[in-house]
């Protein structure tokens, strides 16, 4: 009895672990020691998105830092009526991606990945290696090109072709800042222990 107790009582402080997310978000290194579990390998699964899409490792994982803090349950904020009453939410973004209901069922559709889900990091990294090998393929941004694959990204390829991330402060902030992030992800994976 007092066996099984422990056991579930294990789990629950596993599971409650994994739902929060790491605690130093600007050290690749430590993200990838707080996540490197059997099944929850963080290193293991960014490394698989790479291989499987061509997209380095830092772009992949300066796009989870950029949209969702590496929170597996983000989701937009809600716009609020008269100041104080919480209405709908901005978009349908859900998830360590922030993927759109739609385009997160394209994706699906395209894989066969019908099991994948938002709030999985392993699903969600390779849903971002895949959307950005489409950037590449659909709107020719070479995949080393961090600044033009978040636009795309934040804008979609037709927004992106566009141009209406011009009219979006927050999506050329969001450019920079990923910019940013991904150089500085990039020298710390090259000294990364293991």
């Amino acid at each position: 009895m007092r066996t099984a107790l422990y056991s579930a009582l294990g789990v629950m402080l596993m599971l409650s672990a994994c739902a929060k997310p790491p605690t130093q978000t600007r050290n690749a290194c430590a993200i990838f020691e707080q996540r490197d579990g059997l099944f929850n390998n963080w290193r293991r699964a960014a490394i698989a998105a790479e291989r499987e899409y061509g997209v380095p490792v830092p772009i992949l994982m300066a796009t989870i830092y950029t949209e969702s803090s590496f929170r597996h349950n983000a989701k937009p904020p809600r716009k609020m009526i008269f100041g104080f009453i919480p209405g709908k939410r901005q978009s349908t973004a859900y998830g360590y991606s922030q993927a759109l209901d739609g385009t997160w069922e394209r994706y699906q559709r395209e894989t066969g990945r019908w099991g994948a889900r938002r709030t999985d990091f392993a699903d969600a990294i390779r849903f971002i290696g895949w959307y950005h090998r489409e950037s590449a393929t659909k709107v020719n941004i070479p995949l080393n090109d961090p600044y033009k694959l978040y636009l795309a990204y934040h804008s979609g390829h037709t927004g992106y072709l566009r141009g209406a991330y011009n009219k979006r402060p927050e999506a050329l902030r969001g450019a920079k800042r990923f910019t940013d992030i991904t150089y500085t992800y990039a020298k710390q994976l090259q000294q990364c222990p293991g």
